[in-house]
């Protein structure tokens, strides 16, 4: 691979093709053009080429004269069809590595094997970011930032290529973890597609409310089904990849919500009066939750501290009012560790609360007051 020559430890990668220009190959092709990598782009949709060309992307694959192969290939395609756009990619000799980004690893290694793709230089890869909105419009330079990158090769490529493939998720700014193919599934079943699952079964809640109901909808309601608002066409095919691993977690999850909904029955027949150890498995099953949720990974992907403190503050909802707020923070010589936004409905506001160290609460809430501000410390 005599293109992608090293740098110290890090190969340089100067031409990447992107096959697929969805939401994530899109969004791939964004970050590497920031980073001044030539990208050619290929999608068998016109409309979405073009769409992701014009926003700079990169240019159309099928213009470009057959010349020197691309440095790394990525396929950001539907699970079920990337093995097939992989051989035919090889056959053409379009680069000299090649990756993928579908959420499901084993079965696609399983059938590109199958169809005798070169495994030599194939570093199957999921990189760990997407969005509810799908197409090259709602893609994002920054999508993958801060983001885990998942590698898993096969054992047959060597690694030159996983090194090339992981430094593609650095330049999107994400951090790249070799990981074995089936513990990647039953890991992903876990924290992807199963809550996928659980948040369309309570949005699908939703369609029976009234209208007195939905008017009293919240914030909390908007958090648990937002990526209920997926493709369900592609979320069927992503879970008919990972069945087993997705249902192994569906059944404990169901299980958990029939022992709670059991003893919310006995409490309403009266029986949680009597005996207050009725509503244990309700109990549990919150602390349990509360317990999970402080082990999702906060930024660099470290487990949350939980020793932030929470600085709430009033914010015009305007353009730039929360780079402002994040510059004025900056000036005060504070990092923001974390962030939540809170819109307040029917009015042009809302309340940003700013994670922060404890020592410097007194230091950012005085800034920020003496900025003009409304602060809200210990709120």
């Amino acid at each position: 691979m005599e293109s992608s020559r090293q740098t110290g430890h890090r190969p340089e990668v100067h031409r990447v093709a992107v096959i697929g220009t969805g939401l994530i190959g899109t969004s791939i092709a964004l970050a590497l053009r920031s980073h001044g990598v030539d990208v050619l782009l290929s999608d068998p949709d016109p409309a979405s080429l073009r769409l992701a060309c014009d926003r700079g992307a990169g240019r159309p694959l099928d213009r470009e004269p057959q010349g020197r192969p691309a440095d790394v290939a990525v396929i950001a395609a539907p699970p079920a069809v990337v093995p097939a756009v992989l051989r035919e990619a090889q056959d053409r000799g379009l680069a000299h590595v090649y990756t993928d980004a579908a959420s499901v690893k084993a079965s696609v290694a399983a059938e590109a094997e199958r169809l005798g793709c070169d495994m030599a230089t194939f570093v199957p890869g999921h990189p760990m970011g997407g969005r509810e909105k799908q197409g090259p419009g709602a893609a994002r330079a920054d999508l993958f930032l801060g983001r885990s990158w998942a590698l898993c090769p096969t054992g047959k490529a060597d690694a030159a290529s996983t090194a090339l493939v992981a430094e593609i998720a650095r330049l999107c700014g994400a951090d790249p973890l070799v990981v074995d193919a089936a513990a990647h599934d039953r890991a992903v079943a876990l924290v992807s597609h199963a809550p996928h699952v659980a948040s369309s079964a309570v949005a699908a809640r939703l369609l029976a409310g009234d209208e007195t109901a939905l008017s009293l909808a919240g914030q909390g309601v908007r958090d648990v089904t937002r990526v209920a608002g997926g493709d369900p066409a592609l979320w069927t095919e992503i879970l008919a990849h990972n069945a087993a691993p997705v249902a192994d977690v569906l059944h404990a999850v169901a299980a958990d919500l029939a022992a709670a909904a059991e003893a919310l029955r006995g409490a309403a027949a009266g029986d949680g009066g009597r005996d207050p150890s009725a509503l244990e498995p309700v109990r549990d099953l919150l602390s349990r939750g509360r317990g999970g949720h402080g082990r999702i990974p906060g930024k660099h992907g470290t487990v949350r501290r939980p020793d932030y403190t929470v600085i709430p503050v009033v914010i015009p909802d305007e353009p730039g009012a929360l780079g402002r707020l994040f510059a004025a923070a900056a000036d005060a010589g504070v990092n923001i560790e974390d962030v939540r936004i809170e819109h307040t409905p029917g009015l042009p506001l809302g309340v940003a609360e700013l994670y922060v160290l404890p020592g410097a609460v007194d230091i950012l809430a005085l800034a920020l007051s003496d900025g003009g501000w409304s602060v809200h410390p210990g709120a």
